[in-house]
């Protein structure tokens, strides 16, 4: 009777406990995260004092962060994690602007972005080359459509 009883609860720790070992063969994909504003050193550059906050806001994009308490201050907060490697990469900016609503100062650790580093965004096409019909071939008809083999018309009959 006890014997019973504790068989499948044994499994039930046995299955478990597989389910929480990974080989070390086997290797997950995980993405490249990459969250808030993208900012780059030419784009801070072009910050000049006195700009209105719609400037700003055109240069900059719109901020990551905006405080009720202090609306003379906005923050641009930028970060990147690398799937292959887990290594995080933190960015941060902070506009100031005075009481006339117009930009005072700005501080961050923003650094110029090299355009071969994986955090840019990377403009990639390809172009596939599908052939071309030879003459007179635009004047045939197309050849009739297969018959649906047996599987395909029992799933129909079926109505899935």
């Amino acid at each position: 009777m006890l014997r019973t009883r504790l068989l499948p609860v044994a499994a039930a720790c046995v299955l478990a406990a597989a389910c929480s070992y990974k080989p070390g063969f086997i290797n997950e994909y995980k993405i490249d995260v990459q969250q808030g504003n993208v900012l780059n050193q030419e784009m801070v550059a072009q910050l000049k004092p006195g700009q209105t906050r719609e400037q700003v806001r055109f240069l900059l994009g719109t901020p990551t962060l905006t405080d009720l308490f202090h609306q003379e201050r906005w923050d641009y907060v930028y970060r990147y994690q690398s799937g292959k490697t887990g290594q995080v990469e933190l960015r941060k900016l902070a506009v100031f602007f005075g009481p006339d609503g117009r930009l005072a100062r700005v501080s961050g650790d923003v650094a110029a972005v090299d355009p071969n580093e994986p955090a840019a965004p990377v403009a990639r096409g390809r172009l596939v080359e599908l052939g071309s019909l030879p003459e007179g071939a635009e004047d045939k008809p197309l050849p009739p459509p297969e018959e649906p083999g047996y599987v395909r018309r029992f799933i129909d009959m079926l109505g899935f």
